[in-house]
C-alpha cells in the first residue's frame, strides 16, 4: 500500500523486552480516531534487519507517516526514518545514535541503569529476569509486569554495537518523551538525545514504559505529531513546492507559533515535499 492518506499513519517500533503488543493501549484509541496504525515486529537480530523490517512495514499503510520508536526502537526509528515517505518522528525514552555512533556509544556515558544487573545471556540471546521489571516497568500493577516479560523480545548480545544507517532526526521533525523514573535508559541520556535533536520534548513521571502507564500523556504527543504532518501537507499539498512555502503559509493563515514550533514544522515542509 503506497497511497496517500487523509491522516498521517502511525507506525510503531518496539525495543527490548516489550514487543509490539506494548503499544496496545495507544493503538485502539488512534485506530477509533481514523488512523491507519501498525507495529512492526522485528526479530532483534540487527539493526540492518531490523530497520529495513520497518521500511517494509511503512509500505503496508498509507503516506505520510509517523514513526514512534521505544527505547532501542529510537535506533531504528533513526535509522528508517531517513524513509521519504516519514514525515515526524516520536521518541519514547529512546535510543537517538548520531551518524558515527551505534546504539551503546552514548549510553556508556551515562551511569549504568538498575536493570542491566537484572539480565542474562542464555542460548545467544539477553533475557529480563522476571525480578527485573521493578526496574523496566515499575510503575505497573503485577500482573501487567509479567504480561511484559511473558511478551518479551530479546536480542542477541551484539545488537547494540551495529549504527543505524541513517540519522533521520537531523532532517526531519522530533517530538521526545523523558521518563524522570526510567531505570532501563538513564533519564540523563534521554535529555541528552532530545536537546541534541532539538526535540520538543515532555518530561512524564514515568517509568521505562509511559505508553502502558501514562498512555494518555504518549497519545497527545503523538497526536501532536500527526497534527503537524497534516498541517503541512494540507499547505504543500501533493506537488513539491520551495520551503519558502512555510512562512508564507503562516502569514496567510495567521498562525502564531513559537521559533521551535516553526522550526519543526520546517522541518516537516521539508519530509512532505516529494511524499
Amino acid at each position: 500500500m503506497t497511497a496517500t492518506s487523509a491522516k498521517p499513519s502511525i507506525v510503531f517500533c518496539h525495543g527490548l523486552w516489550a514487543d509490539g503488543s506494548c503499544f496496545s493501549k495507544l493503538i485502539v484509541p488512534l485506530q477509533a480516531e481514523g488512523y491507519e496504525c501498525i507495529a512492526a515486529q522485528y526479530g532483534l537480530n540487527s539493526t540492518a534487519e531490523d530497520v529495513a523490517l520497518v521500511k517494509a512495514t511503512i509500505g503496508r499503510v498509507g503516506s505520510p507517516v509517523i514513526l514512534v520508536g521505544h527505547s532501542y526502537g529510537g535506533s531504528v526509528i533513526t535509522g528508517a526514518g531517513t524513509d521519504d515517505r516519514v514525515a515526524g518522528l516520536v521518541y519514547i525514552c529512546a535510543l537517538a545514535p548520531d551518524a558515527d555512533e551505534t546504539s551503546q556509544t552514548q549510553q556508556a556515558n551515562f551511569p549504568r541503569t538498575d536493570v542491566f544487573s537484572h539480565i542474562e545471556v542464555v542460548d545467544g540471546r539477553i533475557w529480563l529476569r522476571p525480578e527485573g521489571t521493578k526496574y523496566f516497568c515499575g510503575d505497573l500493577s503485577e500482573q501487567e509486569q509479567k504480561l511484559v516479560w511473558a511478551t518479551q523480545g530479546v536480542p542477541r548480545p551484539d545488537l547494540f554495537e551495529a549504527k543505524a544507517g541513517g540519522t533521520a532526526w537531523k532532517s526531519k521533525p522530533s517530538w521526545y518523551i523523558v521518563g524522570k523514573k526510567d531505570h532501563t535508559v538513564h533519564p540523563d541520556l534521554e535529555r541528552f538525545f532530545a536537546k541534541r535533536m532539538s526535540a520538543t520534548t515532555y518530561e512524564l513521571d514515568s517509568s521505562h514504559v509511559p505508553m502502558l502507564s501514562q498512555p494518555d500523556r504518549v497519545l497527545d504527543v503523538i497526536r501532536a505529531a500527526t497534527n503537524a504532518a497534516s498541517f503541512w501537507k494540507s499547505a504543500i499539498g501533493a506537488a513539491p513546492r520551495p520551503c519558502c512555502v512555510v512562512m508564507h503559509v503562516l502569514r496567510e493563515e495567521n498562525v502564531k507559533e513559537s521559533d521551535q514550533q516553526l522550526v519543526l514544522k520546517s522541518k516537516a515542509c521539508i519530509a512532505l515535499i516529494g511524499s
